[in-house]
């Protein structure tokens, strides 16, 4: 009992100073489909939201309904999203998490407490457990249910297995690992599989379509599983599980086998936040692969690291969550553990301190705006901004002058079109956290969100860790009477339906794209390549709103369209060129018409 409350008191020291923590990462799109479970709590994750710019839809998500429906019944509690009641909310998760780590480390090592306290100074448990994703609840339930299983109480365990599966799909991955502890009550680890397969059919049965298949569309179109994200992916889980535990504690026993790893990434890159934990983790791979038939924890560590290889795509370091704890009970006895377990705690206390002021200086930032604001940034910057009656943008957008632009320099994720106006800076700020420590920023290689900037397990930032920038759309005479798509001032007179530049000289069109052009008597004229997938083939422009031209065009090539010369007028001059017949292609959520060169009155 005593222990248990030494286990408690830490979780609460870790979790109640940040009660006001920002909404962060993923968080926001959770909190989206919690709102959606006030409409359809039944089908939760029915949601569309922008995502990057284009519009998804979160029954593609990676993880089951059961986050949306407790943030759901949290938001119908409470009445609106508040910090302090919904992070106090998920405290139970991460008590679960460590009382569970806390019975299996006695079962598996005579220095259970060490054990645990190592699992719990994981920099993921520390960090993430301060979000509202699925994280540390499916590592709850993951726990959990091993607790139970291999206590003697297998039937027990049927709740948190569901409950895992409900979670995050990975969920089947204890199927293998408590089959391998124990068959004699194999019927209980179907629960995973039957509980994925029952929330399919219901999905399947009240909107006739598959999760499965949404989700497996998604990874087709962002590539998300080539082998270059797969080998991303790998080689930051191995650098993550080389940090699961302070190098202290396992360099001196582990160093022989760790050191032609790190020479060899040191290579690809001399940080030693890469190529120290990189080496690491390869040598305790080594190390454990000849008791992988013997000794179960090697198992579990083994059969969830191969799944986590195989199934994930983006080398995030809370993937390997789910095996801190047996890579701890495994190391417990390791003449530097305990002082390993200071020094992870500080590191993975200061990581989540500059983690928090990050996300506070999103949300310091956000204030209500005067006019129309647009959002081109993710995560909680998003958030604050759309609390404030923020409109994300699409990929193609097209703002008004008066209208405001959010951006943040870490992720500007849409290319969008000032038609009628130019962008002037309103204000903007710096975001350098009090520590030198930074788990994503600009131009780092930190890869603990993700592998896509590099492998290290965090970084040491030279500079800020992002910018963000809020800009007012001023209205500006077009300058131009005929727009190349490479003109440098094009998008300042695009006003809609034109995506961004390819190529250097062309753009894709949706079905109707719009231009303002400067008046010039003459013919208007339009040079456009229709590509053989393009299904339409009535072409028409407009000129303030009056067609000017209908041309049916033979097939796919390249045309130049031509009117009579345009009848006088006053003002500028708005020119519509549409298609009748948009189409898509794979990779590609954008509604595409044909490809636009040149438009306008030369």
């Amino acid at each position: 009992m005593r222990h248990a409350l030494l286990v408690i008191a830490i979780v609460l020291s870790l979790r109640v100073p940040y009660l006001h923590h920002p909404i962060q990462g993923d968080d926001a799109y959770y909190l989206l489909s919690a709102q959606h479970a006030q409409i359809e709590p039944i089908h939760p994750l029915h949601v569309r939201f922008a995502f990057e710019g284009q519009m998804v839809s979160m029954q593609g998500h990676t993880h089951g309904p059961f986050n949306a429906w407790y943030l759901g019944a949290l938001l119908a509690l409470v009445g609106d999203v508040k910090e302090l009641p919904f992070h106090a909310a998920y405290i139970p998760f991460s008590l679960i998490a460590a009382l569970s780590a806390l019975i299996l480390a006695r079962r598996f090592t005579p220095h259970p407490l060490a054990a645990t306290f190592l699992f719990l100074a994981t920099p993921a448990f520390v960090i993430n457990g301060n979000s509202l994703e699925t994280d540390v609840p499916f590592l709850a339930w993951f726990l959990l249910s091993i607790a139970l299983y291999t206590g003697r109480r297998p039937y027990l365990a049927v709740v948190p297995l569901a409950l895992a599966a409900l979670t995050s799909y990975q969920a089947v991955v204890l199927i293998p690992i408590l089959f391998l502890y124990s068959r004699q009550a194999w019927p209980v680890l179907l629960t995973p599989a039957l509980s994925i397969l029952a929330f399919q059919l219901l999905e399947r049965s009240s909107t006739g379509t598959l999760p499965a298949q949404v989700l497996t569309g998604y990874f087709s179109q962002y590539g998300l599983q080539t082998l270059l994200n797969k080998l991303r992916n790998a080689a930051a889980l191995t650098t993550h599980l080389g940090w699961l535990i302070f190098p202290l504690a396992t360099l001196p026993v582990h160093w022989r086998w760790a050191a032609p790893f790190a020479l060899a990434a040191a290579f690809y890159d001399p940080s030693p936040l890469f190529w120290l934990p990189f080496g690491i983790g390869a040598s305790l791979l080594i190390a454990l692969a000849p008791r992988v038939k013997s000794e179960w924890l090697v198992q579990w560590t083994a059969v969830f690291f191969a799944a986590a290889l195989a199934v994930f795509f983006a080398g995030s370091n809370r993937y390997l969550l789910p095996i801190a704890l047996p890579i701890a009970i495994l190391t417990s006895h390791y003449r530097f553990a305990r002082p390993a377990i200071v020094l992870q705690f500080l590191l993975s206390m200061a990581l989540a301190f500059s983690n928090y002021q990050h996300w506070q200086a999103y949300r310091d930032f956000v204030t209500a705006p005067d006019g129309r604001l647009w959002v081109n940034a993710e995560w909680g910057l998003r958030y604050y901004a759309e609390a404030l009656g923020g409109v994300p943008l699409l990929q193609g957008q097209s703002v008004q002058p008066g209208d405001s632009v959010l951006s943040s320099a870490l992720k500007p994720s849409v290319r969008f079109n000032t038609g009628g106006g130019r962008l002037a800076l309103i204000r903007e700020a710096e975001v350098r956290p009090s520590l030198p420590l930074c788990l994503i920023c600009l131009g780092g290689k930190s890869a603990y969100s993700t592998a896509q900037g590099g492998f290290r397990a965090f970084d040491i930032p030279s500079g800020p860790i992002d910018r963000i920038s809020l800009s007012g759309v001023i209205a500006q005479r077009p300058t131009r009477s005929f727009l190349t798509m490479a003109d440098p001032d094009a998008s300042t007179q695009i006003v809609s339906g034109i995506y961004e530049l390819e190529g250097n000289q062309w753009r894709w069109m949706a079905e109707r794209g719009t231009v303002l052009l400067q008046r010039k008597p003459g013919p208007l004229t339009a040079k456009i390549f229709l590509p053989p997938q393009a299904p339409g083939r009535v072409v028409t422009l407009l000129a303030d709103g009056q067609i000017v031209l209908t041309q049916t065009l033979p097939g796919p090539g390249s045309y130049d369209l031509k009117t009579k010369d345009l009848p006088p007028g006053d003002g500028d001059l708005t020119v519509t060129l549409s298609i009748d017949q948009p189409f898509q292609v794979p990779n590609d959520a954008r509604r595409l018409g044909l490809i636009l060169s040149s438009l306008g009155v030369p």
